[in-house]
C-alpha cells in the first residue's frame, strides 16, 4: 500500500509510470540491435524504392518517396544513430511512422510485433551527461533479450523535423523527377 501511494505523486506530478508504457510494439534490427517502436505509429511497412534525393539535406536524410500521390521524407536510422551505411538487402524496408506527419524510416529488417508488459519496461539507463538518450522511452525486457524501444516522436530533434518536413514539402511541390536507389 505504501509504494501505491508513493508511486501516485509522480504520476500526478507528469511522470509517466512504466505500466503506461506497455503494449505493442513493432521490433526491428538495426545492425546488431533490437529496437522498437509504437504500432500505434506505424501506417506502413513497404520494401525500398526509389528515392528521389534532396539536396543540402544531412547525411542521414535519403530523400523523400512518392507512396500513392503522398509525398514522404525517409530517413536512414542506421545514419541518424551514428551506425555504419550497409548495402541495403531484400529485408532492408521503410517503415512509415506517424510523428505529426508521416516519415518513412529506413531499417535493417523488421522483426516482429511484441506485445510487452509495463513491468518488462525500464528507463534507459543513465549515460552520463554527454549522452542524449532523450528519444529511448524505456529498456523492453523480453525473455532474455533485451529492445530498446524508442520514442520516435523525438528521435529526430524539433529543428531537425522541420528541416525534413520543409525539404518534402519542396521537393513535393517542385514535382522533382530524379530518383536515386539507396
Amino acid at each position: 500500500m505504501a509504494t501505491a501511494l508513493l508511486d501516485e505523486p509522480k504520476k500526478a506530478a507528469g511522470g509517466t509510470a512504466a505500466l503506461d508504457r506497455g503494449g505493442k510494439y513493432l521490433t526491428f534490427k538495426l545492425a546488431d540491435e533490437e529496437y522498437g517502436v509504437e504500432i500505434l505509429k506505424v501506417r506502413e511497412i513497404i520494401g525500398l524504392m526509389g528515392i528521389t534525393a534532396v539536396p543540402k539535406m544531412p547525411g542521414y536524410m535519403k530523400g523523400v518517396i512518392n507512396l500513392r500521390g503522398k509525398v514522404i521524407p525517409v530517413i536512414d536510422l542506421r545514419l541518424k544513430f551514428g551506425l555504419e551505411e550497409i548495402e541495403h538487402t531484400e529485408q532492408t524496408c521503410i517503415i512509415v511512422v506517424d510523428v505529426g506527419k508521416e516519415i518513412g524510416i529506413i531499417v535493417d529488417t523488421v522483426s516482429e510485433v511484441l506485445d510487452i508488459a509495463g513491468e518488462n519496461i525500464e528507463p534507459p539507463p543513465a549515460m552520463g551527461g554527454d549522452v542524449d538518450t532523450s528519444f529511448i522511452m524505456g529498456m523492453g525486457k523480453v525473455s532474455d533479450a533485451v529492445k530498446i524501444l524508442l520514442d520516435i516522436n523525438k528521435v529526430l530533434c524539433s529543428s531537425e523535423m522541420a528541416s525534413v518536413l520543409a525539404s518534402a514539402a519542396a521537393a513535393d511541390t517542385s514535382g522533382a523527377e530524379t530518383t536515386a536507389e539507396f
